[in-house]
């Protein structure tokens, strides 16, 4: 049983495919398949109105605006030669710039990671104030941090209790 109701034929000429999806192009406003909806594919007589690249300088990595009828390299070769210069800025970037505080770790992460008890930075392997002895500990702790000072406890007894049965 066909139903001739539905769905729409591929408008290029070779193709004439009856599809039950079919894209209409945005710039020309013709039907097509899948296999034939690129501008180049079809081509399109209006791509040039939507198919708008900007080129990006090799250089200094800027965008370069051309205009109509322009060609893209000729655009960014006259860039070039009006004394485009390299990024430095871009170049030196620097991503890991968040050092540890705690003495002796000369290690640094990408984000920040403060103690909420000294507010002083620290690196993922100290950023527990069990870890980094911090000095703020008098303050009250959170449920977590009880639980983690209770986990501590409970691993030095067990290596206690380890080395006094090898001690035997």
């Amino acid at each position: 049983m066909e139903f001739p109701d539905l769905g729409e034929h591929c408008s290029e000429g070779t193709c004439k495919l009856l599809d039950f999806l079919p894209l209409k192009c945005d710039a020309c406003g013709e039907i097509f398949c899948k296999d034939h909806i690129a501008y180049s594919r079809h081509r399109c007589s209006s791509a040039y109105k939507k198919d708008v690249q900007v080129p990006i300088c090799p250089v200094c990595n800027s965008p370069v605006p051309v205009k109509k009828g322009e060609t893209a390299d000729v655009v960014v070769g006259a860039h070039m030669d009006k004394g485009c210069r390299p990024d430095s800025a871009r170049q030196k970037q620097k991503i890991f710039m968040h050092k540890c505080f705690r003495p002796g770790c000369k290690k640094k992460e990408m984000m920040k990671l403060v103690c909420d008890q000294c507010r002083q930075n620290f690196c993922l392997q100290h950023r527990h104030p069990l870890d980094h002895e911090c000095p703020g500990q008098n303050r009250s702790i959170s449920k977590a941090g009880c639980a983690a000072q209770m986990r501590l406890l409970e691993s030095r007894q067990k290596a206690l209790k380890c080395q006094l049965s090898h001690n035997r």
